[in-house]
């Protein structure tokens, strides 16, 4: 192969590595995060007891949140849920179950743009939403009995929000180290940090939890690969828990008796 040759496909690679770069900074949001948003009048077809909520943040954004209630008894507390990138509330709902047939309320929030919920989707917009969330709950509940649970994308938002407010429990299902560990695990040739704009630090929220953490995750998991969340041991308590599910995948851990089995203790166990 000639000199020409070489330099003209090193040109190409040139040009392909730039224009996908390129197209990651500037369509990340669309890459990363997949909302569906409903119209004010959608009616949820849930067949569990829920209550709707269309909460007015300002004059350009509305909270939308769905409390999933128990049935016949009182609630022993309430589980905060922060769901993942893609979808709405609707993609979510069938995890609730898993919480109310224990006696405690799940209530579900979505963010700017998913579902009902109006505005502009930031990093900040996530954490103040998040404390308005708490802020909500605690109307009615002690933080003794607020379980604070997020799921994949939603795990960094949950521990942002147990770092500065006391909780009863932290659960993290299918966490990340930050968002752009993600984005690095894909695109490994790329200075992933200068183009992701959302941060998203969950390892410098743990280390300021004080309730109990637990973490599950599966080691077949495609989408934030296991080794990406075990980056997060070093910054765990001694009394909390990182549960490796072998060959769990990134939505069916709620299927596997090793998380029922935690879940129960942890609705039964109150305070550790």
């Amino acid at each position: 192969m000639n000199r020409k040759k070489i330099l003209r496909r090193i040109k190409v690679v040139l040009i392909i590595y730039c224009l996908v770069g390129l197209g990651v900074y500037y369509f990340q949001e669309v890459i990363f995060f997949r909302p569906v948003p409903l119209p004010k009048d959608h009616a949820y077809n849930f067949a569990q007891p829920h209550k709707e909520i269309l909460l007015p943040y300002n004059e350009k954004s509305g909270i939308s949140i769905v409390q999933f209630t128990t049935a016949g008894t009182a609630a022993k507390g309430v589980v905060l849920y922060f769901h993942g990138n893609r979808t709405n509330i609707s993609r979510y709902e069938s995890f609730a179950p898993v919480f109310t047939k224990h006696g405690y309320e799940v209530w579900m929030i979505d963010y700017p743009g998913y579902g009902k919920s109006t505005g502009e989707f930031t990093e900040q917009t996530l954490y103040d939403w998040a404390l308005v969330f708490y802020k909500l709950a605690r109307v009615r509940f002690s933080p003794d009995s607020i379980i604070i649970y997020g799921k994949s994308l939603g795990s960094g938002v949950a521990a942002q929000l147990a770092s500065v407010r006391d909780c009863r429990n932290l659960i993290l299902e299918t966490p990340y180290y930050d968002f752009p560990s993600i984005a690095g695990q894909y695109l490994p040739i790329y200075p992933v940090r200068m183009m992701v704009r959302f941060k998203i630090p969950t390892y410098q929220y743990l280390q300021k939890v004080t309730a109990p953490i637990t973490i599950f995750h599966g080691t077949s998991d495609g989408v934030i690969w296991h080794s990406n969340a075990s980056r997060l041991k070093p910054f765990l308590k001694p009394r909390d828990e990182f549960i490796t599910i072998a060959g769990g995948s990134h939505n069916d851990l709620a299927e596997n008796p090793i998380y029922q089995q935690k879940i129960i203790q942890i609705l039964e166990a109150g305070i550790k």
